[in-house]
């Protein structure tokens, strides 16, 4: 299959899918979250990706969103069906067997700050600015980015994030546990790969299984 917003390629054990719109931002219109979709259902397919590192191409961004353009048009049903499209990437990547790396190498805003959240481990470039800005449009997201937020920095950090749109650069959001490691941008890349590689290098059962969603214990029973 031929992509127009994205490329696709396996090599040592690593699957990279990474988003190139085109020009200076990656933004996600329904037609480029359909091909991360079917992209990742290759990948998760092919038996050469032990692991996957899903990341921007050259321009100044990993992923900075929801079209505006596109959804300045929309109609509540317009809306409604866009949310459940990216809702379903996220946990197409969330129940995914194969580990999602997120590369985080630039401006990641918005509906990508969700696509960030929604990969197993995040890797950011110091070059990193990253926001959940909606509210300055009079908006929320509705990628279940509400959802996904408060769990991975807790309520406070999330609230504050959401609440005044404010940008963060890579060490907040390494302090806010927004991302897991923090790596110089002209070593970025490669650091990535050889990340990637000691990933790809373990047994895929044991790698699925740690990426398996963590749940609580049940509760313990009272008599």
């Amino acid at each position: 299959m031929s992509y127009r917003t994205l490329r696709l390629s396996v090599a040592e054990g690593v699957g990279s899918l990474i988003l190139d719109n085109g020009g200076r931002f990656n933004t996600l219109h329904s037609a480029c979250i359909a091909e991360i979709k079917a992209a990742l259902k290759a990948l998760e397919e092919d038996p050469a990706a032990v692991c996957i590192v899903l990341s921007g191409g050259e321009g100044e961004s990993f992923a900075v969103g929801a079209n505006i353009a596109e959804m300045k048009d929309f109609t509540p049903l317009d809306g409604l069906r866009f949310s459940e499209l990216g809702q379903s990437l996220f946990a197409q990547m969330e129940e995914a067997d194969k580990p999602i790396i997120g590369a985080l190498n630039g401006i990641t805003m918005g509906g990508g700050c969700d696509l960030a959240l929604a990969c197993d481990i995040r890797l950011a470039s110091d070059r990193l600015k990253i926001a959940h800005p909606g509210a300055k449009l009079g908006i929320i997201t509705g990628f279940g980015g509400t959802q996904k937020l408060p769990r991975q920095v807790g309520r406070n950090f999330a609230r504050e994030i959401f609440m005044t749109s404010d940008v963060y650069d890579a060490a907040a959001a390494l302090h806010m546990n927004l991302v897991d490691r923090v790596f110089p941008h002209a070593e970025f890349r490669s650091e990535v790969e050889r990340f990637a590689r000691r990933v790809a290098a373990r047994p895929p059962a044991a790698s699925a299984a740690c990426g398996a969603p963590f749940t609580s214990p049940p509760p313990l029973s009272t008599c």
